[in-house]
C-alpha cells in the first residue's frame, strides 16, 4: 500500500469523516424507523434498530483492521465485512429517501461514494482477507 493511498484511508481525517459517516448512518436509520413505525412503537423502533445496526457493526470485523481497534468479537472474512459496510452506509442512504428526505439522500450517497472512492486502498484490503 503506498502512502498516499494509505493516508486516504486510515488518515486521521480519513477515520474522523467515516466516523461522521458511520453515526449519520445510525441517525438515518432510526430517523427511516420512525416514520414508518406504527405510532405506538415509534420510539422503540427508533432505539432499536439503530441499536441493531450498531451492534453488527462492531461485532462483526476483519482482525486487525487498522481502521478500528484491530480486535474482531466476531471473526469476519474481508468481503463480508466490505458487504456489511455497503449494506449499512448505502442502506442508511436508501432509509433516507424511504423517509421522504430525496435531497439528503443523494447528498449523502455522493458523499458515500467519494469517501469509498478515496478509501480504496482499504476496500482493497477488506478483499483480501479471508
Amino acid at each position: 500500500m503506498t502512502t498516499t493511498l494509505s493516508r486516504l484511508a486510515y488518515g486521521p481525517t480519513a477515520l474522523a469523516v467515516r466516523f461522521f459517516l458511520e453515526m449519520a448512518s445510525l441517525v438515518a436509520f432510526g430517523f427511516w424507523a420512525w416514520h414508518v413505525a406504527p405510532e405506538a412503537f415509534r420510539w422503540i423502533a427508533a432505539l432499536a434498530l439503530p441499536i441493531a445496526v450498531g451492534v453488527a457493526w462492531g461485532v462483526f470485523a476483519v482482525p486487525g483492521d487498522p481502521s478500528r481497534s484491530g480486535r474482531a468479537p466476531v471473526a469476519t472474512p474481508g468481503p463480508v465485512r466490505l458487504l456489511l459496510e455497503l449494506l449499512v452506509f448505502f442502506g442508511s442512504a436508501v432509509a433516507l429517501a424511504g423517509s421522504n428526505q430525496h435531497k439528503v439522500a443523494i447528498a449523502y450517497a455522493i458523499v458515500l461514494v467519494l469517501y469509498h472512492v478515496a478509501a480504496y486502498a482499504r476496500i482493497r484490503w477488506l478483499l483480501t482477507k479471508r
